[in-house]
């Protein structure tokens, strides 16, 4: 299991605030465009995840017209806790899974951290970024041990625009 590039990730069956789950998604299909963006935050009590998720269901549609098909946000999060990062950041279209375990955050490369401080859950993951290519494979990731230093959503969307306008492969498999 892993997140290599050019494999398949490990599998994701999350429920979704709200409703749904990230079946419904069926992660990886790209329908509606080559790509699925799964992005991995800390949780309710992380103002950088709030501002990043905060972004990224405002410019959904910009994602979508450079071949984005499905963006999720996924969480180690209470279904409650999911419930209140919706409300109080005002999401508004963002997906948002609820649930993941820390084995599965461990299977996806991701890192864990305990509490240090009130408001933070006793275990979380530390963020990560994975784009998914049209067959479900691992086409692109990036994974923070911090909650800073998380790639730029311009610099994601410009790398997107290349990769499609110039059939450019997933790498780092070797």
């Amino acid at each position: 299991m892993g997140t290599k590039p050019g494999k398949l990730p490990p599998q994701l069956s999350l429920s979704l605030t709200g409703a749904g789950s990230t079946d419904d998604l069926y992660l990886g299909t790209g329908e509606g465009g080559r790509f699925t963006l799964v992005v991995f935050y800390r949780g309710l009590h992380c103002p950088v995840c709030r501002r990043q998720l905060k972004e990224l269901d405002e410019r959904l549609a910009e994602l979508r017209a450079v071949g984005v098909g499905r963006v999720v946000a996924v969480s180690m999060e209470s279904e409650e806790r999911s419930e209140q990062v919706v409300a109080r950041w005002g999401l508004s279209s963002l997906p948002v899974a609820w649930g993941l375990t820390e084995q599965q955050a461990r299977e996806w490369g991701l890192f864990i951290s305990t509490a240090i401080k009130e408001g933070e859950p006793s275990v979380f993951s530390e963020p990560g970024m994975f784009i998914l290519d049209s067959d479900g494979t691992v086409y692109w990731s990036n994974v923070a041990s911090m909650p800073f230093g998380r790639p730029p959503l311009d610099d994601i969307i410009a790398g997107i625009v290349y990769a499609n306008d110039h059939d450019y492969p997933a790498r780092g498999s070797a």
